[in-house]
C-alpha cells in the first residue's frame, strides 16, 4: 500500500534553527502525505523532542534505519545519528551544524544510489557547518561536487518568477571580473534545458539581465553589456535558444517585462533574488539543475530569531517537497 507515492528526503538543516519545526508541520499536513513518503534524515529522539515542544502530540512516524526500510504512505525517520544531541533553539553551535552536515550526506549518498526520487534540504548556517568535509559556500555547491555536475545551476522557481545567475556566492566586488561570454551562454543554456526538461515548457523564453545601471546606457556605465553580455546574448540566439536582452533589472521588473519570460538570467545573486523573494518569499522554491538527482529547498534561511517558537512557517519548505515530487515526476514522464 501506498508504493506508488515517491520517496522524498527530507534533510534537518541546523537543528538549532527553524529546520525541525518547519519539516514537522509540513509532513504532518495531510496533503503531503497523500502525494509523497516522507523520509526524514535526523534522529528519532531530535523529532520526537521538536514534536512535543510543538504540542503535536499526536505526530507518528516509523524511525528506520535505512531508507530500505520505509514503510510506504507512513512518515519516517532514518537514524542518521545515535548520540544524545543537545538542542538549544536560535544558537548555532559546533554541533548543530555536524548534525547539519550529517543529514545532507545520508541523503545525498541515498539520493545518488537512487534510493530516493528526490531530496528537499532545510537550511543550514553556512558557517557552523564548516568542516574538513563541508568547505563549500552552500548546498548548492556541495552538491555540484558530489554529482559532479558540469552543467549545474542555482535556479529560484515561483509561481510569478524563475530566475538564475552567472555568479553565485561571491562578493559584489568580485562579480565583474567573473562575469565572461562563454559563463553566460552556458548558464542560459543550463537554464533553459532545466526549464525544458524539469518544467516541462516546450520553447522556453530567457531574459537576460545587464550588470551595470540602464544595462550601461551604451557604454556610459561601464562596458560589459556591450563587450560581453551582448554578445553572449547573439551566441544564443544563434544556438537557437530563445534568449533576449540584456535588459536593465530595475526597468524589467518594475514594468513588468519578466512576466514575458519563462525564465531570467541575472549577473549576480541578489540582482535576481532580492525581487525574487519580495514576490515569492512564502512560496519560492530553490532547486539544482544539472544534477542526476532532484534537488529542492526553501528559500529562506535558518531564522534563529524564531527557531524554537513555533512561529515559523512551512509554506516554502512545503512548496520545495511539492516542487521536487513534480520534477521527480516531469522526468520520469519524459524518460518514458
Amino acid at each position: 500500500m501506498g508504493k506508488d507515492k515517491p520517496l522524498i528526503g527530507i534533510t534537518i538543516g541546523d537543528t538549532n534553527g527553524i529546520g525541525p519545526e518547519i519539516i514537522i508541520k509540513a509532513v504532518h499536513d495531510k496533503y503531503i502525505n497523500a502525494k509523497c513518503t516522507p523520509i526524514i534524515y535526523a534522529s528519532s529522539a531530535l523529532i520526537s523532542k521538536y514534536a512535543k515542544m510543538m504540542d503535536l502530540d499526536q505526530f507518528h512516524f516509523s524511525k528506520i534505519e535505512s531508507v530500505d526500510q520505509a514503510k510506504y504512505g507512513k512518515i519516517n525517520v532514518v537514524t542518521v545519528w545515535k548520540n544524545e544531541l543537545n538542542i538549544d533553539p536560535g544558537t548555532p553551535t559546533r554541533e548543530s551544524g555536524e548534525a547539519a552536515f550529517k543529514s545532507i550526506e545520508a541523503a545525498v549518498m541515498d539520493l545518488k544510489e537512487g534510493k530516493l526520487e528526490a531530496v528537499v534540504t532545510a537550511p543550514i548556517d553556512k558557517k557552523n557547518i564548516q568542516s574538513e568535509d563541508f568547505k563549500f559556500p552552500g548546498h548548492t555547491e556541495y552538491l555540484f561536487k558530489q554529482f559532479n555536475a558540469k552543467e549545474g545551476l542555482m535556479i529560484l522557481h515561483g509561481d510569478q518568477l524563475t530566475v538564475a545567475s552567472v555568479t553565485g556566492h561571491i562578493a559584489i566586488s568580485d562579480v565583474a571580473k567573473h562575469i565572461t561570454r562563454e559563463k553566460i551562454v552556458k548558464s542560459a543554456k543550463s537554464l533553459a534545458k532545466s526549464l525544458k526538461k524539469d518544467f516541462g515548457i516546450e520553447k522556453p523564453k530567457v531574459a537576460i539581465l545587464g550588470l551595470n545601471p540602464h544595462a550601461s546606457d551604451n557604454g556610459m556605465f561601464g562596458h560589459e553589456e556591450n563587450d560581453i553580455i551582448g554578445p553572449a546574448v547573439q551566441v544564443l540566439q544563434e544556438s537557437n535558444i530563445l534568449a533576449f536582452g540584456p535588459y536593465p533589472p530595475d526597468g524589467f521588473f518594475g514594468t513588468g517585462q519578466f512576466e514575458k519570460f519563462d525564465g531570467v538570467l541575472g549577473m549576480y545573486h541578489d540582482q535576481v533574488l532580492i525581487p525574487f523573494k519580495l514576490m515569492e518569499f512564502e512560496t519560492g522554491v530553490n532547486f539544482t539543475s544539472g544534477l542526476q538527482g532532484v534537488r529542492t529547498s526553501p528559500d529562506h534561511g535558518t531564522a534563529f530569531d524564531i527557531a524554537g517558537k513555533n512561529k515559523a512557517s512551512a509554506h516554502s519548505i512545503s512548496s520545495a517537497i511539492n516542487q521536487a515530487i513534480k520534477i521527480a515526476a516531469e522526468r520520469k514522464l519524459q524518460s518514458n
